[in-house]
């Protein structure tokens, strides 16, 4: 008892954000020597992490939320560095903290690869700083402190994503990562001006308690301004386009990172505006946040069907899964809407279970691919195959992500989608005006995004791991070192975990959606399924533990089945017969070749592209070609519609009118400050 109230504390709180700091400017120090620089930087953010998983289990178990303040660094009036940590705050903490662990110990020997050939000590500073910062950003109590949060959390994934910067695809990814993320930033502080200037505080809480306050009209400009600028950081499309880039470019524990808990911050910021702010929003904002999670879900597949990038793969199904949450978020808005505080809090508990598991689920892929993108020394899948001999216990790991981020039963990933689809059927179900048909529409293409994940994570581990290698180097390839298979080995027992014991997962998240400022009204049991209980106005869900329970009996039963029909049979290899010719990696089925078929079936949205090559033995004879090469590409129509035509727009006013007020007359410039200080002084009187 004693000792959680020392961590609870405001000194314990700090001993957390100072392991990170001392994590962080250690590495500085030890710049100059690769090992202590890994060592320094490994040591502090697995120490911080670990401290971070238990300080969230303590805080989330807390019957009060928590305050701390700094006085040091406050201002009465303005800024306050300030934290406050209630149940949905201490929930972002600890799946922070639980997939930072992992990924700091997969870091210890992966990090090796890049000795003598970039400084760690600055990946060092930059990693724990990035993981302070998101800590920082799910507990800030003020929003200029925030602000401040989002910021150093940016900048530090900045500066991991161009860390490889010898590869100039790297710098140009992490120079869009910072435009489009600023852009949002720009949305952001704009909504928080608003917030203020009707409340007249940036301190959270109070804003909540004067939320009435707020115009109607103005509620729907915060909101879209909120959703344009988290939705950016989340990856919501069309504001994705940062995403495929940056998460690939960064050092794979780091993509982890930033595709399993980064983008979640724009999800919990969005929560915390629209659900917890906010009471009694118009039925267009729920409807809205459903149509963008449909068409991210449905898009992000179909985009990563189309990869040969193993980690561009995994970053569009980030933006997949991002959507997956944003059913669940939409589909709690309509409810609460509509006064159906039940039914909200299971949407709610959808979004906030799906996102523990894909942060789950989704940085034991990414790691997954590290193991085999450092053992091959490419990202194309293309070069790969047959990587199941060199590499079983990363396959193995891969393939668990793999089912998990597929839904297949008993792993997690099926439990959250399956809340999710509950969620989207209630909808259904007992909506009675015509919003009921964009939930049935929104559950028949969840259905198909699921689909397709499977196909595409066939395509993935079969090119990957099955079949004949298909380049020399995989001849090489030995299996990773222990630190990396630790960190695969925990998330995927956490996927399986969290799948077989989701009932009590989805209990306890119940309790985030019962402190939030959820509307209450008349409860509304949910029947058929017999799986939502109701307790004071809010949905309390048990997931059919006894289903994942015997599908977990089934799969280990047949494992031990054919354990025992075949352990005293004699088994001997020998070459396939292919017609008496030999086999060779040209015939096994490519990733383009896998996904072409479906890739034509949606050729009206992919809007795909072919170029074929034909090199012939003889010039003179034009019917025998010796080979044929078949590029199959996918039109960028975000950046060919919406994003090049703004751009040059922009461009086009600059040359046209912006530059001639540039004319380099000092008094000039000292003119345009002046009338810029009058309209800001004008504003705010208004």
């Amino acid at each position: 008892m004693i000792m959680s109230e020392i961590i609870l504390s405001k000194t314990g709180f700090l001993a957390l954000i100072s392991l990170f700091a001392f994590g962080a400017f250690s590495s500085l120090l030890f710049r100059k020597n690769d090992k202590m620089a890994n060592f320094f930087a490994s040591f502090f953010s697995i120490a911080g992490s670990a401290y971070g998983v238990i300080f969230a289990i303590l805080a989330f178990k807390s019957s009060v939320p928590l305050y701390y303040s700094i006085e040091a660094f406050s201002n009465a009036h303005l800024f306050s560095a300030s934290f406050y940590i209630n149940k949905l705050s201490a929930f972002f903490i600890f799946t922070i903290s639980l997939i930072a662990l992992f990924c700091s110990i997969y870091g210890i020997g992966y990090i090796k690869h890049f000795y003598k050939k970039y400084n760690i000590g600055s990946l060092g500073f930059f990693y724990n700083t990035f993981i302070l910062g998101m800590l920082a950003v799910v507990s800030a109590s003020n929003v200029l402190f925030f602000l401040l949060a989002w910021e150093v959390m940016t900048l530090a994934s900045y500066f991991l994503v161009i860390y490889e910067y010898k590869e100039r695809k790297n710098i140009k990814a992490g120079v869009t990562y910072f435009i489009m993320t600023h852009i949002g930033t720009t949305f952001i502080i704009i909504a928080f001006l608003m917030l203020y200037k009707f409340t007249g505080s940036f301190d959270f809480n109070i804003i909540k308690e004067n939320a009435e306050l707020i115009p109607d009209v103005a509620k729907n400009i915060i909101f879209l301004l909120a959703f344009a600028g988290f939705g950016t950081k989340a990856g919501v499309i069309p504001f994705h386009i940062w995403l495929p880039d940056a998460h690939p470019a960064a050092p794979s524990h780091v993509s982890a990172l930033m595709s399993g808990v980064m983008i979640k911050t724009g999800i919990y910021m969005m929560i915390k505006i629209f659900l917890d702010i906010f009471i009694g929003a118009p039925l267009w904002w729920g409807s809205l946040v459903l149509v963008a999670g449909t068409v991210s879900a449905l898009l992000g597949v179909l985009y990563a069907l189309t990869e040969h990038d193993l980690k561009r793969l995994l970053a569009y199904h980030s933006i997949e899964n991002i959507g997956i949450i944003l059913l669940g978020i939409g589909s709690a808005l309509v409810f609460s809407s509509l006064n159906m505080p039940a039914i909200a809090s299971l949407g709610l508990i959808a979004a906030l279970f799906h996102t523990l598991n894909h942060a789950t689920f989704k940085s034991l892929l990414f790691l997954s691919a590290g193991s085999v993108i450092a053992s091959v020394k490419t990202k194309n899948m293309e070069k790969y195959g047959g990587l199941i001999k060199f590499l079983p216990y990363t396959a193995f790991f891969f393939l668990i992500g793999a089912m998990a981020i597929s839904a297949l039963p008993p792993f997690n990933g099926f439990a959250s989608e399956w809340l999710t689809f509950q969620s989207l059927f209630s909808g259904a179900s007992f909506i009675s005006n015509n919003i009921k048909w964009l939930f049935i529409l929104s559950a028949g293409l969840l259905a198909l995004t699921s689909g397709l994940a499977l196909a595409c994570f066939v395509k993935a581990f079969g090119a990957t791991f099955l079949a004949r290698q298909r380049s020399e180097e995989i001849k090489n390839v030995k299996e990773s070192s222990f630190s990396l298979l630790f960190g695969m080995a925990a998330l995927a027992g956490l996927s399986l975990a969290f799948g077989l014991f989701s009932g009590k997962v989805s209990e306890l998240l119940a309790e985030v959606a019962k402190n939030l400022n959820m509307p209450s009204g008349a409860a509304m049991a949910v029947s058929g399924s017999g799986t939502i209980f109701v307790n004071n106005g809010f949905a309390s869900v048990s997931a059919p533990a006894i289903f994942f329970a015997l599908a977990f009996a089934i799969f280990a039963s047949a494992i031990i089945a054919i354990y025992m029909i075949n352990k005293n049979q004699k088994v001997s290899t020998g070459r396939t017969w292919d017609c008496g010719t030999d086999l060779t990696p040209r015939m096994e089925i490519t990733t383009t070749g896998f996904s072409r078929s479906i890739i034509m079936i949606f050729k009206g949205v992919l809007r795909p592209s072919k170029q074929i090559g034909t090199e012939y033995r003889d010039a003179n004879m034009r019917y025998f070609p010796e080979s044929r090469t078949i590029v199959l590409g996918i039109a960028d129509i975000y950046r060919s519609y919406i994003y090049s035509p703004l751009n040059n727009f922009i461009e086009n006013i600059s040359e046209k009118h912006i530059k001639k007020i540039q004319s380099g007359n000092i008094n000039a410039y000292i003119l345009y400050i002046f009338l810029a200080l009058l309209a800001l002084l004008f504003a705010s009187t208004i």
